[in-house]
């Protein structure tokens, strides 16, 4: 009997995350969203070498910000970045992302 509740009201449940997805984009929010989720992903995007040094720490009008210890690390990063921005925009919302701008 509680097998053929279930099924009767499993039919009309929506999982959470599409409710909040739903919710977000209804207010705006969703397009930011997607770069602050290559905030929180960094260390994926990443990978490990460089996310022990370099530290995503916000993301502003396209632009994700990225930590870096010295200039050295600065341009070691810039001349990545086509790479790194590739691998941001396969994330699902990355495509919000349109720089990133590295300081120390």
């Amino acid at each position: 009997m509680n097998e053929s509740r279930h099924k009767k009201l499993g039919s009309g449940y929506v999982p959470v995350g599409n409710l909040i997805d739903s919710l977000l984009a209804r207010l705006g929010l969703a397009y930011n969203l997607g770069g602050w989720k290559a905030v929180v992903n960094w260390p994926e995007i990443a990978g490990p070498t460089i996310a022990s040094h370099a530290k995503a720490v916000r993301y502003e009008d396209d632009t994700l910000w990225v930590s870096v210890p010295d200039a050295s690390w600065r341009q070691e990063l810039v001349m990545a970045q086509d790479e790194i921005l590739e691998k941001i925009h396969a994330l699902p919302g990355g495509r919000a992302v349109k720089k990133i701008h590295f300081i120390s």
